[in-house]
């Protein structure tokens, strides 16, 4: 489902009540619905999210670090679009990147060795998240990185949570990705490419740094064929969420990502 289906659907489910003052359409009015989460109110167990769309879970008004960190401690994330309520979500089954499972295509290995590129980390987070809302990928009708996102996730950022990985080029931001990383699980959420394969180059440096601190795995929340190229793949959301419980208690320092080490570099790996 896209911005847009969401954007309708959350004016359909939300506890019942049509927010359009419009009847609600017959194929909804037998559907179990999704709950309105007031600021102290605790999300829903993840097992009781929607089938379809799959893993609606709850909705909100609230955007506050303390909400996403409780979000993202339960494996949940939010996604939305402007002038419609916070969805939450906790998909089944999760893509997830395993990093003993990460490959490298042939392509980009060679790119990686040209080193055309600067890799940074933490230096630009906000202009990255900007990037991601603005740089619409193939089939992208709109976003749901909104100012009140980009407002929400900056906090994270300058509470040690939130990370970005950057390529640049001869002093411009070319490409990039961010995430949330708690314990030792990390939660990526998007990435842009001004340049080809630099948002690429990034997910190398970012599971390089990722190794170097024992973090095992990504979040990469929805299927695509992109993620699946580099070796990401679906498990089922009770895998993924004990995982996750697993992880975001296990101790890891908090702050900005200082070091970015060299990335493995196969020489003998197939596409």
């Amino acid at each position: 489902m896209n911005v847009t289906g969401a954007q309708r659907l959350a004016r359909l489910i939300i506890d019942g009540v049509d927010h359009t003052r419009n009847p609600l359409p017959r194929k909804w009015q037998n559907r179990r619905v999704i709950p309105w989460l007031g600021p102290d109110t605790p999300f829903p167990p993840v097992a009781t999210a929607l089938d379809e769309p799959n893993g609606l879970l709850a909705a909100s008004k609230d955007m506050s670090s303390r909400r996403l960190l409780e979000a993202y401690h339960r494996g949940i994330f939010p996604w939305y679009g402007g002038g419609t309520p916070i969805l939450w979500w906790s998909p089944d089954p999760r893509m997830v990147l395993l990093l003993d499972e990460f490959r490298i295509a042939r392509s980009l290995r060679k790119r990686l060795r040209q080193r055309v590129m600067e890799i940074r980390a933490d230096t630009a987070f906000r202009a990255v998240m900007e990037a991601c809302a603005t740089v619409l990928r193939p089939g992208q009708s709109g976003t749901w990185i909104t100012p009140q996102i980009v407002r929400a996730y900056t906090e994270l950022h300058e509470l040690g949570y939130a990370h970005s990985v950057e390529s640049w080029r001869e002093g411009e931001l070319v490409g990039g990705l961010y995430g949330v990383a708690i314990g030792r699980m990390f939660f990526g959420e998007s990435m842009f490419a001004l340049e080809p394969d630099a948002s690429k180059v990034a997910l190398v440096h970012l599971v390089a740094i990722l190794r170097q601190r024992g973090f095992p795995m990504i979040d990469c929340q929805q299927e695509t064929e992109h993620l699946a190229s580099f070796g990401a793949r679906p498990i089922p959301r009770v895998e993924f969420a004990d995982r996750v419980a697993a992880l975001v208690n296990s101790i890891d320092p908090s702050g900005m990502w200082t070091t970015i080490p060299e990335p493995e570099i196969p020489h003998d790996q197939t596409e």
